[in-house]
């Protein structure tokens, strides 16, 4: 028969306890420090995909048509003069000016519904286009007034009738 005397210090077992379990909530707090940076930067690096892109007439697509929308609607002064140029639909609405229209596009929500999304234009030629017809513009953005608001407004610089493009993706959340 053999026998085992073991005699446990429960100082050194605590000790190690402690030190394992600090290594643990250490290494746990890393992991949520480098999580959280790496959402912050995927964050600005969203920001600078939705922002108007720094160039003399900056073009838009359907896929950031949506974001750059509300980033100009949210931000106006900023952009005031940028130069930019995308394809829509003319849309009239009663109470326009024979001088104005929305270039609209067709914001896909789901469910198989869309709404209508687009920037309010001045253009001399705007009585020559019909509601629905496609558009390729070119224009500069200024600050007016619509319904007592400050919006921006496209003053048209060039344009041209064009053919139907794709609907544009919805507003991504911030």
């Amino acid at each position: 028969m053999i026998i085992c005397n073991f005699k446990l210090n429960k100082k050194a077992i605590f000790k190690t306890v402690l030190g394992i379990m600090t290594i643990i909530c250490i290494s746990i707090g890393i992991a949520g420090i480098y999580n959280v940076l790496s959402s912050m930067e995927q964050k600005d690096n969203n920001l600078v995909n939705d922002s108007i892109p720094s160039s003399e007439v900056a073009t838009l697509t359907a896929e950031n048509y949506t974001n750059i929308l509300k980033e100009v609607h949210n931000d106006i002064d900023t952009y005031v003069g940028q130069k930019i140029s995308f394809s829509g639909y003319v849309y009239k609405v009663n109470g326009f000016s024979d001088d104005q229209f929305v270039l609209a596009r067709d914001m896909d929500i789901g469910n198989k519904q869309t709404l209508i999304v687009g920037f309010l234009c001045s253009s001399e030629k705007a009585k020559d286009y019909k509601t629905y017809t496609w558009v390729n513009i070119t224009g500069e953005i200024t600050k007016g007034t619509y319904n007592n608001s400050y919006i921006p407004i496209l003053k048209i610089i060039a344009i041209e009738e064009t053919r139907k493009t794709r609907k544009c993706k919805c507003f991504t959340s911030r």
